[in-house]
């Protein structure tokens, strides 16, 4: 098994920046993997912590049994029509018949649906970023040789052959399904991790969170949010990605406050737990405090007032990492843990508030016009209440020695 640094790296590509720009509106086509509306949201609430500033918007095009072939017919009604500028495409498994068509014929059949879909982006302006699919729970020893991982990689060379950018979505997912299957060793059933419903080709919430996190490394999401370094001896400090201000010595310790550029992700209770299988602080959340000199000790942290737990002077001097320390795992720890929790709660509202659009656009209800334009408005305000609740405030991050 590949190390969690090798990991991290899989899933990047050689970007200078994270994909999305400012102004950009993300489709994500695929198929009821992508319908479920998991790791699209994950994205979308990444992108709002991190990168607040950028207005961009985020609407799902997923569709329960969908191919590469099969999506040609709906592209104008359900993408184009909405005019989004990225388009995120994952297909794949039901092209092959969940493996029952898995020959030369339905291939070529994906090849072309994604050399089609390739050809309508250039025409509407939109830029395309084909992916292999989400992983089955094939042994994954078997499935990096499995005709769905060829062909995928033949449809992603094809696709940089015309100019788009890819993600290989199998692959940085089955990193995460070797590390999953290595710590249910010795375990009762009921006890181990897993990916996938019963059927083995869908997604449960976990594999969705797995998707979402090599989603985001292929648009480039960076490891690192930001950084503040503190010599407590002379006050001097150097920060990247954020500022710090108004350092102070106290009577038990260390006191500044911290404006962050853009926050981490956080989920719910105890996501923390996920950790050890998919490298969410690493990989993404890299958000570091390192102070040098201070007298040894055991300190306790607190920012906003929030109490983060405590640390000693020898690890605050190699460097830790804020992003989810908390006092209590079934309660967020600094303040920009609450903000992100706020989001999440908002990307979910927008994404019902949408998916109650798509009903209303398929179906015949009596006035659609005026409801949509209602949920509309609605869904801008949600997207107002989303980066009011996203945008960086500043922490007032103590550090006080505590007695042995």
């Amino acid at each position: 098994m590949k190390s969690l640094l090798a990991l991290i790296a899989l899933v990047s590509v050689a970007r200078a920046d994270f994909m999305l720009k400012d102004g950009d509106t993300v489709a994500f086509l695929g198929d009821s993997i992508t319908a479920a509306r998991g790791y699209s949201k994950l994205v979308e609430h990444y992108t709002l912590l991190r990168y607040p500033d950028r207005k961009v918007r985020f609407f799902n095009a997923g569709e329960g049994g969908d191919t590469a072939q099969k999506c040609l017919s709906r592209l104008d009604r359900d993408v184009f029509s909405k005019n989004p500028t990225v388009m995120t495409v994952a297909f794949g498994i039901n092209d092959i018949g969940w493996g029952t068509k898995a020959d030369a014929e339905h291939k070529q059949a994906y090849l072309d649906g994604i050399r089609e879909i390739i050809r309508r982006c250039r025409e509407k302006n939109v830029r395309p970023v084909i992916c292999s699919p989400a992983i089955t729970a094939e042994d994954p020893n078997t499935a990096e040789k499995g005709f769905l991982q060829t062909m995928t990689d033949e449809g992603l060379a094809l696709a940089r052959s015309l100019g788009a950018d890819t993600i290989d979505l199998q692959r940085g997912m089955r990193e995460i399904q070797h590390r999953v299957i290595e710590s249910n060793r010795g375990k009762e059933p009921e006890d181990q991790q897993r990916l996938h419903v019963k059927d083995g080709v869908h997604l449960n919430d976990f594999g969705q969170l797995a998707m979402g996190y090599a989603m985001l490394k292929g648009l480039g999401a960076p490891g690192e949010v930001s950084a503040v370094e503190i010599d407590a001896a002379t006050g001097k400090a150097t920060a990247t990605g954020c500022q710090a201000s108004d350092i102070a010595a106290t009577d038990a310790g260390l006191a500044f406050t911290r404006l962050d550029d853009g926050l981490p992700l956080n989920l719910g209770s105890l996501w923390q737990l996920q950790h050890g299988w998919i490298p969410f602080p690493d990989g993404l959340n890299g958000y570091r405090l390192t102070v040098r000199n201070l007298p040894e000790g055991s300190y306790e942290l607190k920012a906003g007032g929030r109490p983060l737990g405590k640390t000693d002077a020898a690890q605050l001097a190699k460097g830790i990492n804020l992003s989810s320390m908390t006092e209590n795992g079934w309660e967020p720890g600094g303040p920009w843990h609450v903000q992100s929790w706020v989001v999440k709660q908002l990307v979910e509202a927008r994404d019902d508030l949408w998916e109650a659009g798509m009903q209303v656009a398929r179906f015949d209800l009596k006035d659609p016009a005026a409801l949509k334009a209602a949920l509309a408005r609605e869904e801008d305000a949600i997207v107002d209440l989303q980066r009011l609740a996203a945008k960086p405030q500043p922490y007032r991050i103590e550090l006080q020695r505590v007695a042995p």
